[in-house]
């Protein structure tokens, strides 16, 4: 690596450390302070850093692979996360998290049941959600980061004891740069988070904007069209994916076979099925809700929400399309000519494009952005998770009474121990695929149903979402056991049979399992108190099946009146989506110079804009706060 591409990154890494360190004295003020920031950071500066925490490397490594072998349908994958929980909660759970006013998401859970047994055991189980979560998105991170800079920089630092390997060069990677995010994360809490998050925004997007121009510029129309079909292009798809791939590439379309999405139709039908509950039971209690939780308002959190979805997919889309664009020219052609075609192949193309085929200073730049993409996302998962481990385990249930200062240094020891926790497990995971469809369909499968409920119905009580979360983690644990032991079941046993199926579709037997226990653990048990649902319905102001809740409000108050917003809310979460998938087809069309679709992709993008000023920016704007 050229001495100025070195230069870069240290720049970038020494400005981040100075920025996290130097805001962070404002973060010893209380737990309050260190997690939300006091409520007084401005709703931009937490759009900006939620979407810095959104620009993963370990997914956009992931997306390269997918969009690379797939082609623009590939945009759907997302769908398993599923994206469309930002527009939701741009359109109406942002208001409803944030009228709480508490810190966590499992305080925030204690509003809806109450600070009874039933509501302690729902408080408990989505602070274990939260604490198990975090985990293993440090695993993913791990696992990413390390693969990454391991391909792109030129040292080989694999720790070896005698004639044994203690650490691969990958792990030893990994461990740097997690240790120096970690410093100024603990250092500074979501003050830290926020100010370096916003200042690593601005170098992916630089990062992003190089690499579109360099692609663009260098790799010709040609080029494109002698190895893309219309076929790539085309969103369209039937019930079967066919490979897209011809001539000396078909080797492509056999890997297309091994993935697990061949039956696309059903794997699409069941993202939607899994994105519709999934987005209505709202965030999951991690970074992203302590953003909401962070801002000053309602109407700032709804604010922030929608300035999320706008800043973060264009210039992540104009990254991933140039590095694809130089892989399917540079790269393809000698992947094509591999018989030993995998997963990990796709994995890294984002460094190999970088190490081979992307120009000093471009280059330290890009992977300055990339790292900065790690880094932001690791900071924001240690900055939520261990707000779970001392406000709502260790202060609520062993020492409720201590000082600020007391609870700031056990924050910082609960951050040290999600890491440490969550490094391990990056130990042993197989592939950033693996976890990506364990966090995603197994994990995430567990937390849906017993949310979904939580809004809509007013008898589910605290024991419900206890034994529907608990049943839910039970079975996304096992299938995750089964996932990594695969390889060590004997070929034709009913359990090798089962740790074959993709993750994605086993979430229908979770929401099933999660879903029963949710029913069985309420109808066996009384119903929340009425003083704490009426509370929290007149706080929150949800729609659903409120009925009984509602009488007794306006038995009391004759100018109460509940929220009819269900339909307006539905059609603005369709065309937000709609919007949304504007700003990814956007770039990737523009990338691949068909320039019809990009078109109107741009049309659809103005359409829907439009749209949406009349129909949730000027109701948000209405908010009283």
């Amino acid at each position: 690596m050229d001495i100025i591409d070195v230069s870069i990154i240290m720049l970038y890494i020494v400005l981040t450390l100075g920025v996290g360190i130097w805001i962070s004295k404002r973060a010893s003020k209380g737990l309050d302070s260190y997690f939300l920031g006091g409520k007084s950071i401005k709703w931009y500066y937490l759009g900006l850093s939620n979407g810095s925490g959104m620009f993963d490397v370990s997914g956009t490594a992931w997306m390269v692979g997918i969009l690379f072998l797939y082609g623009v349908k590939s945009f759907m994958f997302m769908w398993m996360w599923p994206i469309w929980n930002q527009i939701f909660i741009m359109i109406f759970l942002a208001a409803w998290i944030r009228r709480s006013n508490i810190m966590t998401g499992s305080e925030w859970i204690l509003t809806r049941f109450g600070d009874g047994k039933a509501g302690r055991a729902s408080h408990l189980i989505v602070a274990i959600f939260a604490i198990i979560a975090s985990i293993g998105f440090i695993a993913y991170f791990f696992e990413g980061v390390g693969k990454f800079m391991s391909i792109i920089l030129p040292w080989d630092l694999t720790f070896m004891i005698g004639q044994s390997e203690l650490l691969t060069s990958d792990q030893s990677y990994a461990l740097i740069i997690i240790f120096l995010t970690t410093i100024y994360t603990i250092k500074g809490g979501m003050f830290s988070v926020v100010a370096t998050e916003v200042l690593q925004y601005g170098i992916m997007v630089l990062a992003g904007l190089l690499i579109a121009g360099y692609a663009f510029i260098t790799v010709t129309d040609i080029e494109i069209s002698n190895v893309l079909s219309t076929e790539w292009s085309n969103i369209m798809f039937g019930w079967e994916i066919e490979g897209s791939w011809t001539g000396k590439y078909e080797a492509f379309n056999n890997l297309i076979d091994t993935q697990g999405y061949k039956m696309f139709g059903a794997f699409i039908g069941m993202s939607l099925f899994k994105g519709i509950f999934a987005s209505i039971a709202g965030p999951t209690p991690s970074y992203d809700m302590q953003r909401i939780l962070s801002t000053r308002s309602v109407k700032e959190a709804a604010y922030m929400s929608g300035f999320t979805n706008l800043v973060l997919f264009i210039p992540r889309y104009l990254l991933i399309g140039g590095i694809v664009i130089i892989a399917l020219v540079y790269i393809a052609p000698e992947m094509a000519v591999s018989n030993t075609l995998s997963l990990n192949d796709l994995e890294i193309i984002l460094p190999k494009v970088i190490n081979n085929h992307v120009p000093v200073g471009i280059k330290g730049l890009l992977l300055a952005g990339l790292l900065a993409a790690f880094m932001s996302t690791f900071s924001a998962f240690v900055n939520s998770g261990p707000a779970y481990i001392v406000n709502d385990i260790y202060k609520k249930y062993f020492k409720p009474t201590a000082p600020d200062k007391h609870y700031i240094k056990a924050s910082h020891i609960a951050s040290f121990a999600i890491v440490i926790i969550g490094v391990i497990m990056g130990f042993f995971a197989d592939s950033i695929n693996s976890l990506t469809l364990w966090i995603t369909s197994a994990l995430y499968g567990g937390y849906v149903a017993a949310n979904f409920l939580k809004w809509i119905w007013w008898r589910f009580n605290g024991w419900g979402y206890f034994w529907g979360m608990t049943a839910g983690l039970f079975i996304a644990t096992l299938q995750f056991l089964l996932d990594q032991n695969k390889a060590n079941f004997e070929i034709g046993t009913w359990l090798y049979d089962l740790a074959q199926i993709p993750a994605i579709y086993i979430f229908p037997i979770i929401f099933i399992v999660s879903l029963l226990g949710s029913f069985l653990g309420t109808l066996f048990t009384p119903a929340t108190p009425m003083e704490t649902l009426k509370k929290f319905y007149s706080n929150v102001r949800p729609w659903g099946l409120w009925g009984p809740v509602y009488r007794e409000l306006k038995g009391e108050d004759e100018t109460f009146t509940k929220n009819e917003d269900f339909v307006s809310d539905m059609l603005n979460c369709v065309i937000g989506v709609v919007w949304q998938s504007s700003m990814i087809l956007l770039p990737i069309y523009f990338m691949i110079r068909d320039y019809p679709k990009t078109l109107i992709a741009l049309l659809v993008f103005v359409i829907t804009s439009i749209v949406l000023k009349f129909t949730w920016l000027d109701k948000v704007r209405k908010y009283k706060n």
